[in-house]
């Protein structure tokens, strides 16, 4: 049986998560930091994605080559990722390789040198991940449904930020930002998997005990949705939708019944999208909603591609569905499956050492504490069908919706504004 999480909070603020796996035969250590793409100003737009990339690009210690040479030589797996408003650098060994992950970690994140030479190395490669993300219509369409749904607020804007920004930046701006943000308050080093707690404070206690604090973070702006209809003319073989309503922020206690909505509606192959639109009418391949959940906002929406002559039906499709879960009470069959379907993933996520650390991280970011996973799912399966249908009355209205359409579309505005209507406010 997994053990508790034991947390301990060094002197400078630095948290510290871990939780005993003793079944495993490895561990995952990630250090996040709640900074991402919405703390950084219009003119350091994707800097938080490009200090991603430069941390493993060489310390004191280490080259670039050295840092993948020696992840490799222990049998690691490691990877970094960037989000709206944190920024995660991970990696998971054998249990035996624990010190030396330990060492690497520590060492590119405390002590990378952000050289100016690298910087520009890797320039190019960012530079590309912004036109592989243009080239991908799945992608695009989410980055231009998020800057028109989040108007003028960085919540809106690309993580990889622009050709502009990406190009303008340098070293002596990477090494002040990272200086500035990455505040040991603001760090939590969390890990998962065949570990003793108190040999991983021995371990990581004093490299990250040394980080001294600065000043403080500015308070984040929430942001103010926008009910927009934007269409963006592409030559493309499919048009790409996204219909996004206001969310719910990460601790609004009614996120249990819209983890419920979300998977009733299009979270899986037997949700009602999925069934109507794909199986039924065979009107696109991929079809899906999806939640974003924000410290003081988030997002609800649905995303489809459909052949151009398909958009009006498919369309209609989505606001239907829309509609029957503010018209009609979930049944209970159908209740009582989507809360077995997020059961099953969380308890199968549970075995993944990765998901664990992962799940502890955010748990200490979003909420300063453990939730047990026992008393997660107990309130998903409290959420009651009369509970449902308030949270989608409450969602699902035309003046909170924001329509954004990519692809050679045929319809004229007037006419997509039109198949909204039945949302009403």
């Amino acid at each position: 049986m997994d053990g508790p999480v034991v947390k301990t909070v060094l002197d400078n603020g630095v948290r510290l998560l871990a939780r005993p796996m003793p079944h495993a035969r490895s561990v995952s250590l990630g250090v996040w930091v709640d900074v991402g793409a919405r703390d950084e100003s219009d003119a350091e737009s994707g800097i938080s994605h490009f200090i991603e990339h430069m941390i493993f690009k060489g310390t004191a210690r280490r080259s670039a080559y050295q840092i993948a040479r020696e992840f490799d030589a222990i049998g690691g797996q490691t990877n970094a990722f960037t989000s709206p408003e944190h920024t995660c650098y991970h990696a998971r060994v054998l249990d035996r390789q624990l010190e030396r992950m330990v060492d690497i970690l520590s060492d590119i994140f405390l002590h990378s040198v952000f050289d100016p030479g690298e910087v520009e190395r890797e320039r190019p490669v960012i530079l590309q991940e912004i036109g592989m993300m243009e080239d991908i219509p799945e992608e695009l369409i989410h980055v231009l449904a998020g800057s028109r749904f989040w108007d003028g607020h960085p919540l809106g804007r690309s993580i990889l930020g622009t050709r502009e920004t990406v190009s303008a930046v340098d070293s002596a701006a990477i090494r002040r930002f990272f200086e500035r943000r990455y505040r040991p308050e603001r760090i939590v080093v969390a890990a998962a998997g065949r570990l003793e707690p108190d040999r991983l404070l021995d371990l990581v206690g004093p490299p990250f005990a040394s980080i001294d604090r600065g000043e403080a973070f500015p308070a984040r702006i929430p942001p103010v949705p926008r009910a927009q209809l934007t269409v963006q003319p592409r030559d493309l073989e499919q048009v790409h939708l996204v219909l996004a309503a206001a969310g719910l922020p990460v601790r609004d206690p009614r996120r249990y019944a819209l983890a419920l909505l979300n998977t009733i509606l299009g979270g899986n192959m037997s949700s009602r999208l999925f069934q109507e639109i794909r199986e039924k009418r065979g009107l696109a391949y991929s079809v899906y909603s999806f939640v974003h959940a924000h410290a003081d906002a988030g997002m609800f929406g649905v995303y489809l591609a459909v052949a151009p002559e398909n958009v009006a039906e498919a369309l209609a499709c989505v606001v239907a569905a829309l509609e029957r879960l503010r018209g009609e009470p979930v049944e209970e069959a159908e209740r009582s499956a989507a809360i077995e379907y997020l059961r099953g993933s969380l308890l199968l996520a549970a075995e993944s050492t990765d998901a664990q650390m992962m799940r502890i991280a955010q748990n200490e970011l979003h909420f300063g504490e453990e939730l047990p996973l026992e008393r997660v799912l107990e309130e998903i399966a409290a959420v009651s069908a009369r509970q449902l249908q308030e949270l989608a009355c409450s969602l699902f209205r035309r003046e909170k919706t924001a329509l954004t359409v990519l692809g050679p579309v045929a319809e004229p505005p007037a006419r997509l504004e039109a198949l909204l209507a039945p949302l009403g406010n």
